[in-house]
């Protein structure tokens, strides 16, 4: 039976331990944090549920289905599509195929062409079926020059492209990778958009109790200061952890931190540290305040501060107490401006998109700036990546930024990290 060591309990983490276990190794998961799940956390503050920034799970990712138990995550589920606001107006564009009721009213929808909706319809069906392996990869073009190239207008750009994507992406220039794009549609025409009832981390729960159940012997609060693909008398064959002033030898090492950490321990410079950032705050009010959203994102067509203000309660009501309601509103990058001062953005754009309300009561629960929510993913960004076993020695990389950076990418991660070591050690 070999001796493996992960370091890092995030997605891939726990995803690589669980699977190496379950092959019959004896894993050790050390992660310096008390608490696991990496960037996929929630709190409860004043009986709210707030994760980590805003974050939404895709039911139809691959890796998603393979190793989440999602009936019993108990998901609750946005409607497909967004509202687009903008001061005195708003407008729904929805999917007609998964959101029959909106097909009128989007049809209708002012912000995009003609055009534009039946261009969307062809791309669902090019995409819609593809072979989710192929999707990411292709010419080396930027989503803004991928949805130039297919003709869509420059109203449907702005309005919903450069919002929408700009939330996905971190990124309202669309300068990322087309692959994203093309991946992310593709998952979201066919499956949901969903958060469980208990929060984002209660993903992160079930994959750490899948882990214990696996045998995986899991250890927080202390953190690994070194990683050595030898044995600690210099020998081959064997890796070194270095933790708490121990040396400890194990047969591997996975390495499955956050990417500055992970460059750290193994030295390799290909691990991406370009990061995209967000600052996402969460507000209470109260519960008969309603957006009218029809459980969509509302989507700001003018400007990044708020991108996105997301109706959570309304979507899962288990996220607030009885008697409020919760939102969030993420603003792109992480500016330099007092939280208040962003709180006050979110109320005064608001006031502008929704003139029938008053928001006076809107209070400010928490502040999350979340300064790398995402590696930068350019065109070609794929061509640079460090593979699983790029470190010296019997150590192997585990995160998302061995693939791309969203939660297919780190599960999918850990599935590939722990084939590895099982094939090699």
């Amino acid at each position: 039976m070999s001796d493996i060591v992960v370091v890092g309990g995030g997605l891939a983490g726990l995803v690589a331990a669980r699977r190496l276990a379950r092959d019959g190794a004896d894993v050790t998961l050390s992660e310096r944090r008390d608490e696991l799940g990496g960037r996929v956390r929630s709190r409860e503050v004043d009986g709210f549920t707030l994760d980590r920034g805003f974050q939404v799970m895709f039911t139809a990712y691959p890796a998603v289905r393979e190793e989440l138990d999602l009936d019993a995550l108990d998901l609750r589920t946005f409607a497909p599509g967004a509202t687009i606001a903008r001061p005195d107006h708003r407008s729904t564009l929805a999917d007609p195929f998964r959101a029959p009721l909106s097909a009128v009213e989007s049809a209708m929808n002012p912000d995009v062409t003609l055009m534009d909706k039946v261009r969307v319809l062809q791309l669902r069906r090019e995409l819609g079926n593809a072979d989710p392996a192929e999707l990411l990869d292709g010419s080396s073009e930027s989503i803004r020059e991928y949805l130039d190239g297919k003709g869509f207008s420059e109203k449907f750009v702005e309005n919903f492209a450069a919002p929408f994507y700009g939330g996905i992406t971190l990124d309202r220039s669309l300068s990322t990778d087309a692959g994203v794009f093309r991946y992310t549609f593709s998952m979201l025409s066919r499956g949901n958009t969903a958060v469980p009832a208990d929060g984002m981390g209660a993903i992160s729960d079930q994959l750490a109790a899948r882990a214990r159940d696996a045998g995986v012997s899991i250890e927080t609060g202390g953190e690994v200061t070194a990683v050595e693909g030898a044995t600690s008398d210099g020998t081959d064959g064997g890796a070194t952890v270095e933790a708490g002033g121990e040396t400890v030898d194990t047969d591997a090492v996975v390495v499955a931190t956050d990417p500055k950490r992970a460059r750290e321990l193994t030295g390799v410079e290909s691990v991406p540290t370009d990061a995209r950032g967000c600052v996402t705050q969460y507000f209470r009010t109260r519960e008969h305040r309603s957006l009218d959203t029809g459980h969509r994102l509302v989507l700001n067509a003018v400007d990044s501060c708020p991108n996105t203000v997301a109706p959570l309660s309304t979507v899962a009501p288990e996220y607030a107490p009885d008697g409020h309601a919760l939102l969030s509103a993420t603003t792109l990058g992480v500016p330099d401006r007092s939280d208040e001062e962003l709180a006050t953005a979110v109320r005064d754009a608001l006031v502008t998109w929704y003139p029938e309300h008053r928001f006076d009561d809107l209070e400010l629960l928490a502040t999350d700036r979340v300064e790398f929510a995402q590696f930068d993913q350019p065109p070609g960004f794929r061509e640079g990546l460090p593979a699983v076993d790029a470190p010296d020695g019997p150590v192997y990389l585990a995160g998302d930024y061995t693939q791309w950076s969203s939660i297919q990418g780190a599960l999918e991660s850990g599935q590939i990290a722990a084939e590895t070591v099982s094939d090699e050690v």
